[in-house]
């Protein structure tokens, strides 16, 4: 597999881009089951669209479904790991 210039970021082009196997890929594409991972820096590749992936965010699992603009990118950037901060009213005032 030759690396696209979309794909090459951050990794040297002689080790292409960085994925996991997923033995079920074909199943989850025909019956649009999500598929659970928690390889957060697997890179997006063109064969992953329209697939739904469960990424693992270090408390639970948020869904992803991949589009043509995904492609290139990691899994992990698209499953957020931090929670928006608010501030809470005290009860003396």
């Amino acid at each position: 597999m030759l690396p696209t210039a979309v794909v090459q970021g951050g990794r040297s082009a002689w080790k292409g881009p960085y994925f996991v196997a997923f033995p079920n890929l074909r199943q989850a594409l025909e019956n649009n089951i999500a598929i659970k991972t928690q390889a957060r820096s697997c890179t997006i590749l063109p064969n992953f669209i329209g697939i739904r992936f469960m990424v693992h965010n270090g408390k639970d699992y948020v869904p992803v479904t991949v589009t043509q603009d995904m492609v290139g990118h990691k899994l992990g950037e698209f499953a957020i790991t931090r929670k928006r901060f608010t501030y809470k009213a005290t009860k003396n005032k």
